[in-house]
């Protein structure tokens, strides 16, 4: 991509420059992990970040879960989670500035998916893509399950299927080591809100900050997360992306259970060690759209205290300690990314709809949309299914027994 009338490398911090090449909004781990990949790629690329929220008290990344999987059903999530878990295991080096290491606390202590004896056929499937796309997964019978985890209860369990090298880290860590790498390399960072697009027959133009300053630029990315939908109005694009709250809840347990994997149960009960004590919950996807950060005192109770109990007798005696709310950025459309360029628009482009697998991804996204912007095309994982046609047909591309 030929660069324009750009701005130096690095802008005096909170101001925004008059053009730039790329404008990213939203810069969160997708949007932090985009700039880092195009400056990579290309240093004469100028790239800005636009985030509303500095300090990222309610952005989603601090938010997520921090789990890291290749257990899809889909070879695009695959490749993509192959690539950012090998990415996030060198990601203290990588990430390094001026030889200080970016830790991220990455624990490689394995998934673990459980199903019911109705859903073995489709765990197989998934089993036997993964296990073809080189990924190490083992299948487990109810009665291997007992024997590696002996508090787990597995009567009503038909198989499961672990993955070793898989796991969790912090999520808030992988934000600020993306985000200072990426301006290491000069990408510039901005505290404001886009509040408006200025569009142009194909093409978005400019954009509009809550400070009054107008932004020109020759490629928009609509990394907005929850707020992505708000976007794309901005320049009258339509989205089935809507926000959808989840818990995430710390609970400890008084009774000792032998070192979990993270749990995932395709009926949605999700949770793995942190500390002392454990964190999780049972997301859902009957919770009404919107953005909410409420919390509902009696969720956990209710919800998620039955389903852990059933699992391991010892969460009989549990509790909730706190309970922290964020935003998935849901793709109602089919629960996948929605990646490139939107509705005819040559240079407005998506990178959005993960439905709570943004940060999982942000590594291999990032990679891929920098390939686009900068060559014009996907060159390592082909992301094509995954684009805008799919929206536009009414066609969803769905994962398969995957939460």
């Amino acid at each position: 991509m030929p660069p324009t009338n750009k701005p130096t490398a690095r802008e005096p911090s909170g101001e925004a420059p008059s053009r730039t090449d790329v404008l990213i909004i939203g810069g969160g781990a997708v949007g932090a992990a985009v700039a880092y990949f195009l400056r990579l790629r290309d240093p004469s690329v100028s790239v800005t970040v636009v985030e509303r929220d500095p300090t990222y008290e309610l952005a989603s990344t601090p938010r997520a879960s921090g789990g890291v999987r290749r257990l899809f059903s889909l070879p695009e999530n695959i490749e993509l989670s192959t690539y950012s878990i090998d990415f996030f295991a060198d990601f203290p080096a990588t990430m390094a500035i001026d030889g200080t290491p970016a830790d991220i606390g990455f624990r490689r202590h394995g998934y673990l998916f459980i199903v019911q004896p109705d859903a073995v056929g489709m765990l197989r499937r998934n089993f036997d893509t993964q296990a073809s796309l080189g990924c190490h997964v083992v299948w487990l019978e109810p009665d291997g399950v007992k024997d590696r985890f002996p508090s787990m209860f597995v009567d009503d369990l038909g198989a499961a299927v672990l993955s070793p090298d898989d796991g969790w880290l912090d999520p808030h860590a992988v934000l600020m080591g993306l985000r200072n790498k990426a301006r290491s390399l000069g990408a510039a960072f901005i505290g404001d809100e886009v509040v408006g697009l200025d569009r142009r027959c194909n093409r978005v133009t400019a954009a509009r900050l809550a400070s009054g300053r107008v932004v020109g630029a020759e490629h928009v990315i609509n990394a907005a997360g929850a707020w992505a939908k708000q976007v794309c109005a901005m320049a009258d694009v339509h989205v089935p992306i809507e926000p959808l709250r989840r818990y995430e809840h710390y609970f400890e347990c008084q009774d000792p259970i032998e070192p979990l994997p993270y749990i995932k149960d395709t009926r949605r009960l999700a949770f793995r060690p942190e500390g002392t004590g454990y964190t999780g919950g049972v997301p859902t996807l009957a919770e009404p759209r919107g953005v909410n950060f409420g919390v509902d005192p009696r969720y956990f109770d209710d919800v998620v205290w039955p389903a852990l109990a059933h699992r391991f007798p010892q969460f009989e005696r549990t509790k909730c300690r706190r309970t922290l709310p964020g935003l998935y950025d849901q793709n109602d459309l089919d629960g996948n990314v929605i990646i490139g360029p939107v509705d005819g628009l040559a240079n407005f482009h998506l990178l959005a709809g993960f439905s709570g697998h943004g940060l999982m991804h942000a590594p291999g996204c990032g990679r891929a949309m920098a390939e686009l912007i900068v060559s014009g095309g996907y060159e390592t994982i082909d992301l094509t299914r995954f684009g805008w046609q799919r929206i536009a047909d009414a066609a969803p591309l769905p994962e398969q027994g995957i939460i």
